[in-house]
């Protein structure tokens, strides 16, 4: 699906869905029947936790820069495989991509960049970006002890196979990682998670990866922790700061689990959100 925001083309593929299994433990101290109350009033279904994963590719300044990998084919979730053969319908080589900017290491944000079974880059020539303190995180492996025993596969995969790649460019918060293109940190659904802010002319984007990754859930309750947040508080804080400026700038935003094309509009309701998704 193709849109432009300002003077900038942006394409969003369609990697899949993850049809998750209702799990009381999804998010902190909120029931089963809350949950699908929540995605009911957003008109979602109940059957199952619906996560889609969106990547969007932005034409700007004669790059073709992609947000994130997705999550490669057969390495996360059986009905998210979907990004290779929709990149190609869109008309997107992968060797055209020239910069992959890289919010967070979560498998279904990164697994798309090594190959099944043998770990080699897909993107060897492109360069790939990332927050700093994402990257020493991730690749310290006396950090992979302190990981949750679900997580320690996908850890001891990054911190044995990322330091071999030469083609990294580590950046701090506020840096300009391409021309138009600022990382901001927003930190506890991992440590280093980062949402991009694009200078689209007349108008600005927001990439915000998962800033609010359920947004049926947590617009309407924002305060809701998940389960795949490192830093729970944190994460909510990070959420109203980012939205709530969202809100004021009247920025244009995308997300990884949106419901596809993964763009929307928030507004403020009380101290919680209200999300429109754009529809196609």
């Amino acid at each position: 699906y193709k849109y432009k925001v300002g003077s900038l083309d942006v394409t969003a593929v369609y990697d899949g869905i993850w049809r998750k299994p209702h799990d009381p433990a999804f998010i902190k101290d909120v029931s089963v029947d809350d949950t699908k109350a929540a995605l009911a009033k957003a008109g979602l279904t109940t059957e199952f936790m619906p996560i889609p994963l969106t990547v969007v590719v932005l034409k700007m300044n004669g790059r073709t820069i992609m947000m994130d990998a997705g999550s490669g084919v057969g390495q996360w979730q059986a009905n998210a495989t979907h990004l290779p053969a929709n990149m190609k319908a869109a008309g997107i080589d992968y060797k055209a991509i020239d910069t992959i900017l890289i919010s967070h290491f979560h498998p279904d944000h990164v697994w798309g960049l090594m190959e099944k079974g043998t770990n080699d880059p897909v993107f060897p020539n492109a360069e790939l970006v990332v927050n700093a303190t994402e990257y020493k995180w991730w690749t310290d492996p006396s950090r992979l002890a302190k990981l949750p025993e679900g997580r320690k596969p996908a850890g001891k995969r990054i911190a044995e196979n990322f330091p071999k790649w030469k083609n990294w460019k580590l950046v701090d918060d506020g840096a300009e990682v391409v021309p138009g293109i600022r990382l901001m940190a927003a930190p506890g659904h991992t440590p280093g998670h980062s949402v991009y802010h694009v200078d689209a002319g007349a108008e600005q984007f927001l990439v915000s990866a998962d800033t609010m990754y359920v947004p049926a859930l947590l617009a309407p309750h924002p305060e809701w922790q998940g389960a795949y947040d490192q830093d729970g508080p944190m994460a909510i804080a990070t959420r109203h700061r980012i939205i709530d400026q969202v809100i004021a700038d009247n920025v244009r935003i995308c997300g990884s689990h949106f419901p596809f094309p993964g763009t929307g509009s928030f507004v403020k309701d009380g101290n919680a959100y209200a999300f429109t998704p754009t529809q196609i």
